[in-house]
Order: structure tokens, then sequence, then C-alpha cells
């Protein structure tokens, strides 16, 4: 018989629970997960994402928000590196065009930047980190990894963010040209959550 394990997600963005929902199911684990929004996640005080790296960020949300709820919490924290710009967008991803910006303003400004890079210059790659907590209590921080290249125009109508301009070269596609079954297997939060089942399973 298979163990049950209940993780709450650090968040209020059903979207982002039905992507990890999805991601679980696929890996097909030993261990069932019932994942779910943290009960009041809005009323708790908030945590303030400062930390220069993603593993510091995961780490410190999911020990924060842990404090205030019984059980297994998770939080995550991703983004795409570009080492020809300083390791930018970075940590800053969601809000490199500004707190309030676009998918399409964060991908103008990114291509902007990358204006006249060639080659190996336009190498990047996407970072996921996610913590498990529980009671303070740090249970694991795993991170995921994917690599390719930033093409000098979007393509493709799926996926989020800066997935239109991010190029998979095993595949030939951007991550926005992929179906989403076949992205979650190639993907940094796939990687990651396959990662974080492991080390769940080990615990139970």
């Amino acid at each position: 018989m298979r163990a049950h394990a209940k993780l709450f997600l650090a968040s209020s963005n059903a979207g982002k629970l039905a992507e990890y929902r999805m991601l679980a199911a696929a890996c097909a684990p030993s261990v069932v997960i019932d994942l779910a929004l943290l009960p009041g996640f809005d009323v708790l005080p908030a945590f303030e994402e400062n930390a220069p790296t993603f593993a510091e960020n995961a780490a410190g949300k999911a020990l924060h928000y842990s404090q205030h709820r019984d059980g297994l919490v998770f939080a995550d924290d991703s983004g795409l590196v570009v080492p020809a710009l300083g390791g930018a967008p970075g940590v800053h991803s969601a809000r490199y065009a500004g707190l309030q910006a676009t998918n399409s303003q964060r991908i103008e400004k990114l291509l902007d930047e990358m204006r006249g890079k060639t080659g190996l210059e336009r190498a990047a790659y996407f970072v996921c980190a996610i913590a498990l907590a529980e009671r303070g209590r740090a249970m694991a921080i795993v991170t995921g990894r994917v690599d390719g290249e930033i093409l000098e125009a979007p393509r493709g109508s799926g996926g989020f963010g800066y997935d239109p301009l991010f190029y998979f070269p095993a595949l030939e596609k951007t991550f926005a040209e992929l179906p989403a079954e076949e992205k979650n297997q190639r993907s940094h939060r796939g990687k990651a959550v396959r990662k974080l089942l492991a080390a769940l399973s080990s615990m139970l």
C-alpha cells in the first residue's frame, strides 16, 4: 500500500496549485500526494522575497508560513537566468520590467537587453527551487534546471512568462511551442517536483 501525504502550497494562486497537481500526477510517485492551498494564506503575515538566490527565497517562504499553520508546507521560487546579463532576470524574473508589467513587457525588455548578443551569449537556463517545511523546520530543499537559449523573437502560444523566447535545442522548439505534458517532462519545475516527491517518499 502506498503512503499518503498532504502538502500545503504557500500561495493563494489556484492556477499554480493546478499546475503542481498536474506535475505531481505525471510523476506517478510511490506516495499519494494531496495538494491544497495553504488555508488563510492571504491573512497571514506576508513574507518578503528579497534573498539573492531562488533556494533561499523558497526556503524562507516555506519556513515562514509553516510556522503559522500545521502540516507540511511547500513554497517555490523560479526564474530565468542569462549569464551574459550577469544572471538577470534571475530572482527578479517576475518583476524584471516593473511590478505591474505584463508578460509581453518583460519579454520586450529581455529582447532589448539581448540586442547584439550572439552565439553563446544567448545561453540561458530556467531554475526552480522548492522547499518543504513543517512548523518552522526545513524538511527538504530541491532544485531543477533546464538549459536553452534566448531567441531573437517570440515563438509559440503556449506556456507563460519567458517561454516564447526560451528555445530548447533538444526538441528544436521553444517552451511555448511544446504541449503541456511534454514541457512538464523537460521543465525545471517538473524536475524539481520529481526530486521533491522522491525526498518525501524517503521520509514516509
